[in-house]
Formats: C-alpha cells, structure tokens, sequence
C-alpha cells in the first residue's frame, strides 16, 4: 500500500512529465491497435481467399511420361510410341465412381461428352467450294471429328466451368430451366447454331448416333461464346457453335443404351488437403487409373489472389515492430531523464530507509499506473479508428467478390430470371474464386479479444523496458553520494 500510495503521489506532483509518457503511450497503443487490426483483417482475407478455391484435383495424360523412350529420329520408335498411345486404358463412369470413393475425397463433379448427328438439325458449317479459300468455315471447334455434335453433360452446376468463369454466357433461358435442366433431356444451344438452324427456346431437336438410334431433346437455354476474336480467323462459326450442353444423366441415359459409343469424361475431385495429393495419386493406381495419367491440382490458383494481402501483412508487422522499437527506446530515454531528475529524492528515501526494492516498485508502479490508462484510451481511439481503416482495406475485395458474383449469375442467365438458379437439390455451387468479405459493423469484430490481449502484451513490455532504466539506476546509485552532490 506504501507502494501504491507514494507512486500516486508522484504522478499528481510530476503531471507534465506523466502527461507526456502517456502521450506517448497513448500514441502507441492508437497505432498498435489499427495495425493489430489491420493483421487480423489481412489474416481473414487470407483465409477467404484460400478458402474461395475448393482443393480440385483433376487426371491428366502425362506426356512426358508417354514421350520419354520416343525417338523421332527412328520409325520403329514412332510405331512404337503410336502402339504405346493406342494402348492406354482409359477410364469410365464406373472407374470415376471407384476413385472418389476414398477417404482424401470430399466430393466430385464431372462433365461426360459423347459425339452424335443431327437428325433434323443441321450442323453450323459453311462447305468450302470454287469460290472459298480452302479450310474456310473449319475453324476451332466446327468438329472435325466423324460427328455433327459433341453433347455435353453436366454433373452439377458446379461442372459448368464455362458459365462460372465466363467462356459462356445464357442470351436466352426459360423461366423454368433450372428447375429441369438435371432431370430430363433437356438442353442449351449456341446462339449461332439456334440461329443457323432457325431454333428458339422449347424447340425439340433430335440427334442420332451412328447405328441409326434417335434422342430427342428440348431446348430450354441458348448460350453465347464470348471470344475477343477467333483464333482462326477463316472459321465463322465460335468453339462452341456445335456444342450442346444437358446433364450428364441424360449422355449416361444414351451411352448405356448403346455400349459402342466412344464418350469421354472430365472428373474433377475436390480433397481434403492438397498434402494428400500423391497418396491420392497411388491409391488411383491400385484401382487401375493407367500411369500414362497423373493428378494435377489447382493450388497455384488458389494462392495466387494471397500474395498482394500477405504483403499487406507483412507490412503491418514491419510497422508494428518499428512503432515497438522507436516507442521503447523513446519511453526509455524519458525514464533515464526522469531518474536523473529525481536523484536527490531517490536519495533521500534511501537514506531513511526505503529498500531498494521497495523503490524500484515506486517507480515501476508509476510507469505502470500511466501506462494502463495511456493503453485503455488508445485502445478505445484505436477501436474507434480500426472499424473506418479495416472496411476501407476490404472495400475493393468485397467489390470485387460482389461483382464477381453479379458476373456469373449474368452469365448463368440470372439477370434475365431473377438470380442465380437455385441450387438446393443440386448442390451448393462451390468455391470458384469469390472470397467471403464482409464489411464489419462492429468494432468488437474488429478489435477482439485477440487483439486486446496482443495489446497488453505490448504495453507490459514497453513497461518493463521503461522501467530497466528505473531498476539499473536505483541498484546504481548511492544515496550518501547523491546527498553529498545536492549539498
């Protein structure tokens, strides 16, 4: 209570010197609280953007696998690579089934493509003839494969990769269409191949495969390819003019019905840790994936909106530890000056008796009592400050994940049908690239507790680096000496 009592009566007879430490303190906490605030909002954002990716895995053909005994310099070498090529096993819907059941595997999506012919639907084409260049109107995408079609089906809306980053974009869509789009056949069209058949929304279409056998389908989409320019700039029609997209039932409906078509699926996995990746891979293997193929992530893109925040991150706590190093040694220096000041008192309470202990606690106490008020008022202007700060660091992420979501409910024809389709028996749509961000409103979800404790860390340790100028000084100084020097 000694203590405690004469501290508080030299805070009230030293206030300009007190006044300025917690200034100084003050200022501190302020600046330690919003840069304390904007790490934790840098940590959230980072935490968004990694989680804005689902952890994908896809299988892909290993060329360099495949081509490294190749030696095109020799023909046995090409006939034997052609008779490697030939042989490679590929996989089915009932191999795909097998790999995603394992324990690295949380879901699956997948898009299943067959080729057919147009039976009263004509494919977008424009035969070249005397008066055309050679090759005109066999652009990209026109299929050059034996078939008119290539229809492609869609697990879930989360397959639709097109629509999500913007290859295509809904012109047209019935007010029902998602509702129906994976329960029958139904399908959407290119735009250009609606036009050059003369087709609108609920037109039928029917396609045959090559032994004669007809499926017929209901249109109720028309879509856009949206392409700067043609990569081939003889082809007329885009990539897409004879692609049809429906469900990946309805091709599964079709590839069961008849086993000799040759149709082709793209499995994506999402898993539980790219760290799993290779085991993954191995267990593939054993159940029979060809080792012609291998398993590719999209970790690269799921950390590549990262690096600009953690730099952010970094900066802060660059900062903060310079705001620490500077206001240490500035409350320090303070302290030496103040214990300079008051030699002849130090003097005097030790030439009655005072224990240099029970000194050092004197001063620390005083140090102590300025500082918990400095930190509690800079704590409260930080947590005022860090709501305004933290919400203007976000303000172009939430945008940016606001007009992202805007972009592909455009382009699943949301804009058109009021929002984006309702996903509820079919599967939340999963992470694509939009971040979670919200804005706070509140300064508690700023500030938590988190950072308060954080903040008091820092504010016992200014004190006791203030305070060794206090202890060094006492233990230092001799009392009799000190009373020689003032008289």
């Amino acid at each position: 209570m000694f203590i405690l009592k004469n501290a508080w009566i030299s805070i009230k007879r030293n206030k300009g010197r007190n006044i300025l430490i917690g200034i100084i303190i003050l200022i501190i906490a302020c600046a330690c609280t919003i840069t304390l605030a904007i790490k934790n909002t840098a940590v959230d954002l980072i935490d968004s953007y990694k989680s804005a990716y689902d952890k994908e895995v896809t299988i892909s053909f290993d060329r360099a696998n495949m081509m490294k005994d190749f030696d095109p310099s020799q023909s046995e070498g090409r006939e034997n690579a052609r008779e490697k090529f030939d042989n490679i096993a590929s996989y089915t819907i009932s191999d795909v089934e097998s790999f995603a059941d394992s324990k690295y595997i949380e879901s699956y999506y997948y898009t299943y493509g067959v080729g057919l012919n147009g039976n009263n639907i004509e494919k977008a084409e424009i035969e070249s003839d005397n008066d055309m260049p050679t090759g005109f109107g066999h652009g990209k995408g026109n299929n050059l494969s034996s078939t008119d079609f290539t229809l492609t089906g869609y697990s879930s809306l989360d397959a639709m990769s097109e629509f999500i980053n913007g290859t295509y974009t809904m012109s047209e869509i019935t007010d029902n269409a998602w509702d129906i789009a994976f329960l029958g056949n139904y399908v959407f069209i290119n735009e250009e191949l609606a036009s050059y058949n003369d087709l609108g929304l609920n037109d039928k279409i029917m396609l045959e495969d090559e032994d004669g056998n007809t499926y017929e389908f209901e249109i109720i989409g028309i879509f856009k390819e949206n392409e700067e320019e043609s990569t081939n700039t003889m082809s007329m029609f885009s990539a897409s003019a004879n692609t049809i997209i429906t469900n990946a039932n309805a091709v599964t409906a079709i590839t069961t019905s008849n086993e000799d078509l040759k149709a082709t699926i793209n499995p994506t996995f999402i898993i539980d840790s790219y760290d799993n990746v290779e085991k993954l891979q191995d267990e593939f293997y054993e159940k029979g994936l060809d080792e012609n193929f291998i398993l590719q992530t999209n970790e690269e893109l799921a950390l590549s909106g990262v690096s600009s925040i953690e730099n952010i991150n970094s900066f802060a706590t660059t900062f903060l530890s310079l705001t620490l190093i500077i206001g240490g040694i500035v409350l320090f220096v303070i302290n030496m000056i103040n214990i300079r000041e008051r030699k002849y008192e130090i003097g005097v309470l030790r030439t009655i008796g005072i224990s240099k202990f029970k000194l050092t606690m004197q001063f620390v106490s005083e140090l102590i009592i300025v500082s918990v008020v400095a930190l509690i008022l800079g704590a409260g202007i930080g947590a005022v400050s860090s709501k305004g700060v933290s919400n203007s660091l976000l303000e172009n992420e939430i945008n940016s994940s606001n007009e992202k979501a805007q972009e592909i409910d455009k382009n699943f024809g949301g804009a058109m049908n009021g929002g984006m389709p309702d996903r509820g028996n079919r599967g939340e749509m999963r992470g694509k690239g939009m971040p979670v961000v919200e804005a706070y409103d509140s300064i508690d979800a700023v500030v938590d507790i988190k950072v308060l404790l954080e903040l008091l860390g820092i504010g016992l340790s200014l004190v006791l680096v203030s305070s060794i100028a206090s202890m060094v000084s006492i233990e230092r100084f001799s009392p009799l000496t000190i009373l020689k020097e003032r008289s």
